[in-house]
């Protein structure tokens, strides 16, 4: 009997082995499962194919959102880019005031070219975006539709008041202060349809001296000042943050100025504007750097022939700014560097500037009378590698592009060694430059309607960085 249990047990001894065993391989799995759940989990990453089905199933929601290309290169971190770039698209909401005459200053674009294009695509875009909401409860950010560009230089019929302001203040008041005496007489002593005429005469005046002269500094000053005043006190939202969720846009330097006038406006709101200096009243990580994007660009975009670039470096211009003097005072003869002291004539033959960016590896990007050039964006669009020669420059788009990974960022006083430091970057160095280039390119164009990640889109991934304001 001893015997038969011994061997029942020496039989169903591997049973309990076999238990032993799973218990052994569950504990290690459970163990190494735990493990892993202690890291942080990894964000959408844009650099394999697995990844950037991240980007597509939100485009399975939201067909207007295109993934990134699998590059992480151009990008500070292409996982939050993308995260929050899908973010903005599923919600980010702007509210417009609707107050102005889009006849005159307000609401819509003075033209879609030249190169103030940015400030009119901004107005145009922002009306055929998703980004627009007619309610102002559902509003993240508040965008104030004056624009500089149209004050600067168009014909408008104005309302009398405003007519009145204008012929007061302007500059040639002698002349206009006796036209405006002998127009006040009439209207004095006169039947009714004279007066009628009296008015008509008084705006055509008005007209007469925008055509000569457009909206003065004083004037534009005066006309944002009331404006925004009289939103401020026919709207309750302004309050809430004492301006720090509203923003307005301006690609003229002088509609900067024109703000000056609202303390809270440029202490508080968001100046989205493309002269974005550090050593002016430009608030880095507050205000945001709006591309100068000269429109339509007059031939295709260049990229990925490396071959034909034989030249060093390009620059012509004016010389309107003490980096450009000296750009063309110690380099204008070089043979390796072709700089020029003026725009390059079209009686030399058809498009030469432009087609000189096709030959050229580095474009030289001085700082005009302001910081920024549209030259930038024209070297960009046309494959060549900008060299920004600009002090206290705040890039557009920084938040998101790493701009040392497609251009040559130098010092002002590194001027006199510009020929020195392109030679000495590798050849591998500038195909390394040139192809991150071509990667950014759709961001530094303007469409209408917008399309996915081009111009306006940054802009409003600016604004999203932006958006988060306490309202009181």
């Amino acid at each position: 009997m001893a015997g038969r249990l011994q061997g029942a047990a020496a039989s169903s001894s591997p049973l309990p082995r076999a238990f032993l065993l799973l218990a052994a391989l569950a504990l290690f799995t459970i163990s190494f499962l735990s493990l892993r759940s202690l890291r942080p989990a990894a964000g959408p990453s844009l650099d394999t194919a697995a990844d950037s089905s991240v980007a597509a199933a939100v485009a399975k929601k939201d067909r207007s959102v295109l993934p990134i290309q699998p590059s992480s290169s151009v990008y500070h971190s292409p996982e939050v880019f993308a995260a929050g770039y899908a973010e903005m698209e599923r919600s980010f909401k702007v509210y417009i005031y609707p107050d102005g005459d889009p006849k005159t200053f307000y609401q819509t674009p003075r033209k879609l070219t030249g190169k103030y294009a940015s400030e009119g695509y901004f107005f145009q875009n922002i009306r055929e975006s998703r980004f627009r909401t007619d309610d102002p409860d559902q509003a993240h950010l508040f965008f104030v539709p004056i624009s500089a560009h149209k004050m600067r230089g168009k014909v408008y019929h104005l309302p009398l008041s405003s007519a009145i302001l204008l012929l007061v203040s302007t500059r040639i008041k002698p002349i206009i202060m006796l036209l405006v005496a002998g127009l006040i007489e009439l209207k004095l002593n006169c039947s009714y349809h004279v007066q009628d005429l009296f008015v008509w005469a008084l705006k055509l005046l008005s007209c007469v001296v925008l055509a000569l002269q457009g909206t003065s500094y004083e004037n534009m000053a005066v006309i944002v000042k009331d404006y925004v005043e009289g939103l401020i006190n026919k709207y309750p939202y302004w309050n809430r943050t004492l301006g720090a969720d509203h923003f307005f846009v301006t690609c003229h330097d002088v509609g900067v100025r024109a703000f000056e006038g609202l303390p809270f406006m440029v202490k508080n709101s968001i100046r989205v504007v493309c002269s974005p200096s550090y050593n002016v009243d430009f608030i880095p990580h507050k205000d945001i750097a709006l591309p100068q994007v000269l429109q339509p660009f007059a031939l295709p975009e260049g990229g990925n022939d490396i071959e034909n670039r034989t030249t060093l470096g390009f620059w012509a211009g004016h010389r309107n700014s003490k980096i450009r003097v000296i750009l063309a005072q110690v380099w204008e003869n070089d043979t390796e560097l072709a700089i020029s002291n003026n725009r390059i004539s079209r009686a030399i033959g058809e498009l030469v500037y432009q087609k000189q960016f096709y030959r050229t590896k580095f474009c030289i990007c001085p700082g005009g009378s302001q910081v920024n050039s549209a030259r930038i964006t024209d070297s960009i669009h046309y494959g060549c590698v900008p060299v920004i020669l600009s002090d206290y420059y705040d890039l557009p788009f920084n938040d998101a592009l790493d701009w040392r990974k497609f251009a040559v960022i130098l010092r002002e006083r590194d001027v006199y060694q510009l020929k020195s430091i392109l030679k000495s970057l590798s050849h591998e160095e500038f195909v390394s430059l040139h192809r991150s280039l071509v990667q950014v390119q759709k961001h530094f164009v303007w469409h209408s309607p917008p399309v996915p990640y081009d111009a306006f889109h940054m802009v409003m991934y600016e604004l999203w960085l932006r958006h988060n304001v306490i309202k009181y």
